[in-house]
């Protein structure tokens, strides 16, 4: 091992999770060994200069996307209150705050991860294009969305015309747009409604198809919801809305009594589905689907109550539902069932010419790091297959779901003909979804403090979310949580089945809550975010009600302002 380079802490990532872990990890711990690694060029994730397409912003508005202990201010980035964020000054802000914050010079960029080993003994050896490193603690923050999903196409040898990605759009929007005069688009994600509106307004017609076999297009909401108009990003933020979201580990937020009459008792349930109702209604009518026939195919199939970080914003600076009903963007209900020479072919027996085609079809739910050898992803908690029936666990934590939620049992039809789409490659998608303690530590490894997980969680409250992970993690790691300091002597702080039993328990709830999301592969919420805080700042030690009075904090929306500091309190807590 004498050859290896040698680390205290490797990151893998450099988004918004790697960063804020790096971040926060020096503040506490300031002479460890850290090191970054990330296979793109420039920093950011998602945000990176060279995934940034046309017109990408954030879902969410200035004042509820930064990190609380670095301002992306309405002077400094050129933006303004109450709007979407350009990606561009997302990525400038990320820079900004590496800088900042001394993390530049340990990133190594296009740095790829060949494998990671566990060493006998203690630590991980992460072969990198660049060298091989020990680290004594991994953190893996490379995010649910690294590895494109790339479907098989009977007849792609033949197309003669570019077929990529979403994730490509950066570099082929200015490609393609060059010579082409229509593009094909599959897919009915927030990223297909992107690259719809790029090439639509470039002056190239759209052919947009949305699988009849697939779940269908995804809810988009107007900036301003409800009767109210209230900003969305700051809605799903308000305490006392939050109550009204069925929520396993809601209670950690101190209402838990408040939370059993709304999901217990025939009045509560009426109050929470009368919530959703308006909110789904509101939605549906402001964006005015059933006024034209076009439009209409964009309806979302299934009830906003059971989808989850897949709501998104109309964030376009021009009326994207325009563009349908000008005929710019034609949308097609049916599957694509071969390619021909620049034809699409479809199931319902249309053809569509198309010069290139744009595949919007999501991600691979799983770290695009190999863990050597093969056969490990059950005990580090990632999603894997089997053709085993579930544990008994599993059946005690579905019971415990229904018996305290029982509006979840009543399920919604998703579509019935649903088929998944199959892999370019033909790898087979898992079939066990990710469990993690937290959703950040393999619960086998949960008393060895050497390896975790950052952004494995979807949700629209991203920045409130990483810092409470990298803090928490950093207490992890050093042993200073609460429950370590209340440990007997000699003790183990974890119990490993309690551990196991609540992380079953946790992603089983997803599973059950968010159906119409991706809840059965990872924790995809909307909700639920803010209790997911407060349970984390609750294993810290630290307060979690943190408005300045009681009527704020059951109406004002949590936002990145009301965790700053968090660092600090915590060092006070132990000292």
């Amino acid at each position: 091992m004498a050859d290896m380079e040698e680390a205290d802490l490797v990151i893998i990532g450099a988004g918004w999770n790697g960063l804020c872990m790096a971040k926060t990890y020096l503040e506490v711990n300031p002479q460890t060994r850290l090191v970054i690694l990330d296979s793109q060029a420039t920093i950011g994730g998602v945000w990176a200069k060279e995934r940034l397409y046309p017109g990408l912003k954030t879902n969410n508005t200035l004042g509820s996307f930064a990190y609380s202990d670095f301002p992306l201010d309405e002077k400094t980035f050129n933006v303004k209150a109450g709007q979407p964020i350009p990606g561009e000054v997302v990525y400038e802000y990320l820079y900004k705050y590496a800088q900042n914050f001394d993390i530049l010079r340990r990133i190594r960029f296009n740095t790829k991860v060949d494998s990671v080993e566990r060493k006998y003994g203690g630590g991980w050896i992460i072969k990198n294009s660049e060298n091989t490193i020990l680290a004594q603690k991994l953190v893996v923050s490379t995010g649910l969305t690294s590895t494109p999903f790339m479907p098989a196409f009977a007849g792609s040898e033949s197309f003669h015309a570019p077929i990529f990605h979403a994730k490509f759009l950066h570099d082929k929007v200015p490609e393609v747009s060059k010579t082409a005069k229509n593009v094909v688009i599959l897919g009915g994600s927030k990223s297909a409604y992107d690259a719809a509106y790029a090439f639509a307004t470039n002056g190239i017609t759209v052919d947009w198809v949305i699988r009849e076999s697939g779940t269908g297009p995804v809810w988009m909401a107007p900036p301003l919801v409800t009767p109210l108009k209230k900003r969305l990003d700051l809605l799903v933020g308000v305490r006392f809305l939050t109550w009204l979201s069925p929520c396993i580990w809601g209670a950690n937020d101190g209402f838990g009594g408040i939370r059993k009459f709304l999901h217990t008792t025939w009045f509560g349930r009426f109050l929470v589905d009368t919530f959703f109702k308006i909110l789904a209604g509101d939605v549906l009518a402001l964006n005015g689907y059933d006024k034209h026939p076009e439009t209409k195919k964009l309806k979302p199939w299934t009830h906003a109550f059971w989808v989850a970080s897949s709501l998104s914003i109309l964030n376009y600076p021009t009326d994207f539902f325009q563009l349908v009903r000008d005929g710019k963007i034609k949308v097609h209900i049916a599957d694509i069932t071969n390619l021909s020479p620049k034809t699409v072919h479809l199931s319902n027996g249309g053809s569509l010419h198309g010069d290139a085609l744009v595949c919007s079809t999501g991600w691979k739910h799983h770290p695009s790091i190999k863990f050597v050898p093969d056969g490990q992803d059950e005990k580090l908690g990632l999603p894997f297959n089997s053709t085993a029936s579930d544990d008994a666990l599993v059946k005690k934590a579905d019971e415990q779901i229904l018996r305290d939620f029982p509006r979840l049992a009543d399920q919604p039809v998703l579509n019935k003909h649903y088929k998944p789409l199959e892999a370019d490659d033909h790898d087979k998608a898992p079939n066990r979804p990710y469990r993690l303690y937290h959703f950040m530590v393999p619960p086998a490894y949960i008393n060895d403090r050497s390896i975790a997980y950052t952004g494995m969680m979807m949700s629209i409250h991203v920045s409130h979310v990483v810092q409470a992970q990298a803090l928490w993690l950093t207490a992890y790691f050093s042993g200073r949580l609460k429950s370590d300091l209340e440990a007997p002597k000699g003790g183990q702080a974890f119990d490993e089945e309690k551990v196991k039993w609540e992380t079953i328990l946790h992603s089983q709830f997803c599973k059950w809550r968010y159906p119409g999301g991706h809840g059965d592969r990872y924790p995809d919420v909307v909700f639920d975010a803010i209790p997911f805080i407060d349970m984390l700042l609750r294993d810290l030690g630290l307060k979690f009600r943190r408005k300045d009075s009681q009527w704020k904090e059951y109406t004002s929306p949590y936002v990145p302002e009301d965790y700053k500091g968090l660092i600090d309190e915590w060092r006070v807590q132990n000292a």
